[in-house]
């Protein structure tokens, strides 16, 4: 004989329960090596930052005298500047150079001694023998120079203010 079945309940979607989350996972260090590690990171950028920074204000006279030579070079494209401008070149290497040489010794070179001076600040040359040797003629002869000796006149400032070292 069969005894009659009892009676199984039927699961539903409204007796099913969540299943609980473990707690969010925290993003602070746990241990003290972390600190360490990120107070050393932090100093190291610090230190990094502080020397470039000095580097960059001691280099602020280059970028100056760059954004004069550029302001030179606009101007001696107007014949009515031209001379002005050209004469205000050697002028912008002399107070280029005292912006790091002590001034006595520097201040009353001229001639062959400035040109020798110049050539020992940057190691390509370029002042005894080659465009350099104009700025003489720019200083204190009748400052008539042609385009080509100019242009490598203005070529060579360009690099020796980005590359020139103390004397």
């Amino acid at each position: 004989m069969l005894l009659p079945a009892a009676k199984v309940p039927i699961a539903s979607i409204a007796d099913l329960k969540d299943i609980p989350q473990p707690p969010p996972v925290s993003y602070m260090p746990q241990t003290a090596g972390w600190w360490v590690l990120g107070g050393l990171i932090l100093l190291g950028l610090l230190v990094f930052s502080l020397l470039k920074w000095r580097k960059w204000m001691r280099n602020r006279y280059r970028r100056e005298a760059q954004a004069e030579l550029a302001a030179i070079e606009d101007a001696l494209v107007d014949p009515a500047r031209r001379a002005d401008a050209m004469a205000s070149i050697p002028a912008l290497v002399k107070r280029t150079v005292l912006a790091w040489a002590p001034r006595q010794p520097v201040a009353p070179m001229s001639g062959d001694a400035w040109l020798r001076y110049l050539d020992g600040t940057y190691a390509q040359g370029g002042f005894v023998q080659g465009p350099g040797r104009t700025l003489d003629r720019l200083a204190y002869g009748d400052g008539a120079i042609g385009n080509d000796e100019l242009a490598s006149l203005m070529a060579l400032l360009h690099r020796w203010i980005d590359h020139h070292v103390r004397a």
